[in-house]
């Protein structure tokens, strides 16, 4: 019954609000702004199985530690997700996956199992595609198909180090990388001149010596029969740039021509702080010019005017560090020339130690408008290697999803926190357990992961609609209840939403500031329901505890 009632509440309200103007006005379409996007993060091979006939590859049939093997995901099976409208139901305007690039072909035995480069992480050859994710076939059609859904493209790329030694993948020459000391993070120079884990080679980061080509991708290459090919292009970039063949330099060129040749929107940088800081000045100047190219050549697929983005993993970086990272003997800005934002590892001890909405919002908008004015981060509350989540155990669902799509800052949605996919995995090691298939039988079959599905998704649309709402100006309008504006500026164009949180009453009375004029019929995108403005209030009924009030 009182369902029922609620329902028949609602249908009164709906029918007292007067029609609409015969008069409709001409809005400026909504920019794409960096700053304010909402990116999906996946794990290519755990995503979604679009094809099963690539699922095994150069003999990868060792039995592995559990979820430390090959399990199907391809870049074919995010496309189909694409084309089913997942990502726009979830209000997604761009999509990160982990590196695409051919992996070692061995197993590696890390004492806790054996294990194969599912991952991405572990490159042998970086000029193809590992079979297991798909073709450059694949790829070119998965950045079409996103496009036309106004959906951007963001590789993953490593420039720090290659894939482990195994009896299958040769050692790179001592030249192009080191094989020791490993890090200990005590200063700068042991954090970049050094190598992550044992086994995981170190590229030379810091040298500008010219070197020859590894002499195994020598005969790989002529073994496939585009030798010739790779020499006159590497010839033509470095005969452009004029800069030394030194190892940071192929491997830009190699990344850079994903961009020039499929128009990708940008770049998540891998292990950053592990490098020498100049190489990410270097890379960003080759992905401009490489963008710019694909543009000229392509005009009729070019979305709009936007730059391309690149993200740093600068681990540990967080918001209150501004634009610098201390190594403790050395703060750096990676922001200079190199990089439009950084991953925010600060902001899961953000939501759970702040205490207000307020407290959090308010700080986050105060240093993106200022110490980070021009630039900004990307926020997450789970990840793939990050073993202490906000919400480990999935007991705070609607609350994570709440506040990292209506904070400030650029927001990552990784893949299952929409669904609930476990974060604990047993018989796991380590990362491991963070990696699981997506559980897509729940998001049909199971009611609770359907009402969380929900939630995320009117909160992402509302997101993606309203640039104000990530990359705004935030100000409080009254403090219980709880409600906040949003307002945003670019060029002709002007956004501002008001949104209220926290709300235990079903009769909402939420004062609209100046954003909203009298008698103005706005829409609140949670509830789906019109409603009037009369002497700065909306006064209406509805069932949830968050109000998102925005102008049709």
């Amino acid at each position: 019954m009182r369902n029922f009632a609620i329902i028949l509440l609602l249908a009164i309200v709906s029918s007292c609000v007067p029609s609409k103007k015969e008069k409709v006005e001409v809005k400026a379409a909504t920019p794409f702004v960096w700053e304010g996007a909402n990116i999906y993060f996946l794990l290519t091979d755990r995503f979604n199985n679009g094809n099963l006939e690539n699922d095994i590859n150069f003999n990868r049939n060792k039995e592995t530690g559990v979820l430390r093997g090959f399990e199907g995901g391809d870049i074919a099976g995010i496309t189909q997700k694409i084309e089913e409208g997942y990502f726009n139901k979830l209000g997604i305007n761009a999509i990160w996956f982990t590196p695409i690039v051919e992996q070692i072909h061995g197993a590696v035995d890390e004492g806790t199992g054996v294990s194969y480069g599912y991952h991405g992480y572990w490159a042998k050859d970086w000029t193809v595609l590992d079979p297991n994710f798909g073709t450059k076939e694949d790829l070119q059609n998965l950045v079409t198909v996103a496009h036309k859904n106004g959906i951007r493209i963001v590789l993953d790329g490593v420039i720090n180090h290659t894939g482990p030694v195994t009896s299958q993948d040769s050692v790179w020459p001592n030249n192009w990388v080191r094989t020791g000391p490993q890090c200990n993070y005590k200063n700068y120079d042991t954090t970049v001149k050094c190598t992550l884990v044992e086994n995981l080679p170190d590229v030379l980061t810091e040298s500008i010596e010219d070197v020859e080509l590894p002499l195994h991708l020598v005969e790989k290459w002529k073994a496939e029969g585009r030798y010739e090919q790779e020499i006159k292009e590497l010839d033509e970039f470095f005969a452009r740039t004029g800069y030394p063949r030194a190892p940071k330099f192929y491997i830009i060129k190699w990344l850079t021509d994903y961009i020039r040749e499929f128009g990708v929107d940008g770049y998540r940088a891998d292990t950053v702080k592990h490098t020498d800081e100049l190489v990410w000045q270097e890379f960003k100047t080759e992905c401009e010019i490489a963008f710019e190219e694909w543009k000229t050549n392509n005009p009729e697929l070019v979305l709009d005017d936007t730059s391309f983005y690149t993200v740093a993993e600068v681990y540990n970086y967080g918001i209150s560090g501004g634009r610098f990272f201390d190594f403790g003997d050395k703060k750096v800005d990676y922001f200079d020339n190199a990089f439009q934002s950084s991953i925010n590892f600060e902001f899961k001890w953000n939501v759970a130690q702040t205490e207000t909405y307020e407290a959090l919002f308010s700080r986050y908008s105060s240093i993106l408008n200022n110490e980070l004015q021009g630039y900004g981060v990307l926020n997450y509350l789970t990840s793939h290697d990050d073993g202490q989540p906000f919400d480990k155990d999935r007991n705070k669902t609607f609350e994570a999803g709440t506040k990292l799509l209506l904070c400030p800052g650029a927001s990552q949605v990784y893949y299952g926190d929409e669904s609930a996919r476990p974060l604990i995995i047993e018989e796991t090691i380590g990362d491991a357990t963070l990696r699981s298939r997506m559980n897509w039988d729940d998001i049909a079959n199971n009611a609770a992961t359907k009402t969380l599905l929900a939630h995320y998704q009117k909160l992402g649309k509302f997101r993606r609609n309203h640039p104000s709402v990530g990359a705004g100006i935030h100000k409080m309008i009254t403090e219980k209840p709880f409600v906040f504006q949003r307002t945003f500026s670019k060029d002709n164009y002007n956004d501002a939403v008001v949104v209220a949180l926290d709300l235990k009453e079903i009769k909402k009375e939420i004062n609209v500031g100046s954003i909203f004029k009298d008698n103005e019929v706005v829409f609140d995108a949670y509830s789906e329901s019109e409603v009037l403005v009369k002497n700065g209030m909306v006064v209406f009924n509805s069932p949830y505890p968050i109000v998102l009030l925005e102008k049709r």
